[in-house]
C-alpha cells in the first residue's frame, strides 16, 4: 500500500484537493512508456505506484528489448521497480485505489478502452497519441470525457516542444505577420522490430506512419493555423509495413489559399537519422527548425536565435499535467479535447485522400 497526505485549500469559489505527490499508474512499457517512466521518476511531485504490461520481463523492469527512433536512453539497465505494484492487465491497474493518474502507452487499438474505463473509474488520464484508432473509438472517448469529472490530456508533445511552442506564441501574437507558407517534416528510420509483437508494422493496428507519427504534424497544422477545409494527400502504402501508409505528403487547403504542407515517413533504412523540422514563412520573418538549429530570419536582414528551454515536449507536457492534477487546475494550456479531435479527423481525411487519390473535404 502507498499512503500520502491530502489537504484542502478553501476559497470562496472552489474547493481543491492538493496532493503532496501525484500517484501514477503506467500502462505499457515500450518506447514511450519507458520514456514516461524516467520522466516521472525524476519528478519531485510524482510517484509511479503501479505498472501494467503483458510482458513479464517488463514487469520486472527489463526494457533491454525496447528500441526507439529518437533519443539515446540506455535501455540495457533495468528500471527501478521498488515499491511499484505490477499487473498483467491494464484494467486491474485502473481499479487500483492508490492510482491517481492512469498514463496509457500501449498499442493504439487499446487506447480507447483504457481511456473510457479510467475516466469512468474517476481517474485522471494521460494517453499517448493517437488517442484512438478510428472515429468510432474517438466518439466513445468523447462521450466518456463529457461525463467525466477528472482531467484528460493526450501525448501531443509537439504542442509543448519548446521550439514549436515559442513559434506558436510569437505567431499568434502577430510578431511575424501574415502566414505565406508552412512546411512540416517528420522523417524516421524504419522501426520494424522495435516494438512488442512488431505491432507498428501491422497497418490495421498502428495506422502506419500516417497515423502513428505524421499525426503530430497534422495536429501542429490545426494548432497553428486553425481548421483546414480540405486535404490532398499522396502516399506509399505497404512500403515497409503490412497495409499501412508508410510515407505521406499532405497539402492542407485553407480559404485564403495559403500553402501549408507536411510530410511524414518511416521508410528509410534504420541507419538514417530522425528528422523533425519545420519552416514557416511569414510577411516579416521566416522561422526554421532545421539542420542549422532554431532560427528566425527577419526580412530586414536580422538573424535571431531564440533562447528556449533545453528540454523535450515530453518533459514539458507531463510536468504540466502532474502540476495541474496536484493543484486541481484544468490542464488546458497546450490542448483542449476539441482541437485534438479536429487533428484526428484531419488525419482520417488524409487516409481517405491517399486511398481515393482525390481531395477530401474534412468533416468536423
Amino acid at each position: 500500500m502507498h499512503s500520502r497526505k491530502n489537504f484542502f485549500v478553501e476559497t470562496s469559489k472552489n474547493r481543491r484537493r492538493i496532493m503532496d505527490k501525484v500517484r501514477i499508474g503506467l500502462i505499457g512499457l515500450g518506447f514511450m512508456g519507458s520514456t514516461h517512466f524516467r520522466i516521472y521518476e525524476a519528478m519531485k511531485d510524482a510517484q509511479i505506484v503501479a505498472l501494467a504490461d503483458v510482458d513479464a520481463n517488463k514487469r520486472k523492469g527489463d526494457i533491454s528489448k525496447v528500441v526507439g527512433n529518437i533519443g539515446n536512453a540506455d535501455n540495457s539497465q533495468p528500471l527501478n521497480m521498488e515499491g511499484i505494484k505490477t499487473y498483467e492487465s491494464g484494467f486491474d491497474l485502473i481499479n487500483d485505489p492508490n492510482v491517481d493518474v492512469v498514463d496509457i502507452c500501449c498499442p493504439t487499438p487499446d487506447h480507447a478502452a483504457y481511456i473510457v474505463a479510467a475516466l469512468k473509474a474517476g481517474k485522471h488520464v494521460f494517453a499517448e497519441k493517437p488517442f484512438a484508432r478510428n472515429l468510432e473509438q474517438a466518439k466513445e472517448i468523447a462521450e466518456a470525457y463529457k461525463n467525466a469529472k477528472t482531467f484528460l490530456n493526450f501525448g501531443m508533445c509537439v504542442r509543448a516542444w519548446p521550439e514549436y511552442r515559442y513559434t506558436y506564441e510569437q505567431f499568434k501574437a502577430g510578431k511575424y505577420g501574415k502566414l505565406r507558407s508552412a512546411t512540416f517534416r517528420r522523417l524516421s528510420p524504419d522501426i520494424a522490430g522495435n516494438a512488442w509483437d512488431n505491432w507498428f508494422m501491422d497497418g490495421k493496428r498502428s495506422g502506419g506512419a500516417l497515423l502513428d507519427m505524421h499525426l503530430h504534424d497534422t495536429d501542429a497544422v490545426r494548432y497553428f493555423f486553425g481548421r483546414p477545409k480540405a486535404v490532398t494527400s499522396v502516399g506509399v502504402t505497404g512500403g515497409v509495413s503490412k497495409g499501412g501508409v508508410d510515407h505521406v505528403i499532405s497539402f492542407y487547403h485553407y480559404d485564403d489559399g495559403t500553402l501549408v504542407e507536411a510530410e511524414g515517413s518511416w521508410m528509410a533504412p534504420n541507419t538514417t537519422p530522425f528528422e523533425m523540422t519545420f519552416q514557416i514563412i511569414c510577411e516579416k520573418a521566416t522561422i526554421r527548425l532545421m539542420a542549422e538549429g532554431f532560427k528566425v530570419y527577419w526580412t530586414d536582414g536580422r538573424i535571431e536565435t531564440p533562447e528556449v528551454e533545453a528540454t523535450t515536449g515530453w518533459h514539458v507536457e507531463l510536468a504540466y499535467f502532474v502540476d495541474c492534477v496536484k493543484n486541481g487546475i484544468k490542464p488546458d494550456k497546450y490542448q483542449d479535447f476539441e482541437s485534438v479531435l479536429d487533428g484526428f479527423k484531419i488525419n482520417v481525411a488524409e487516409q481517405e485522400a491517399v486511398d481515393s487519390g482525390k481531395r477530401v473535404e474534412i468533416k468536423y
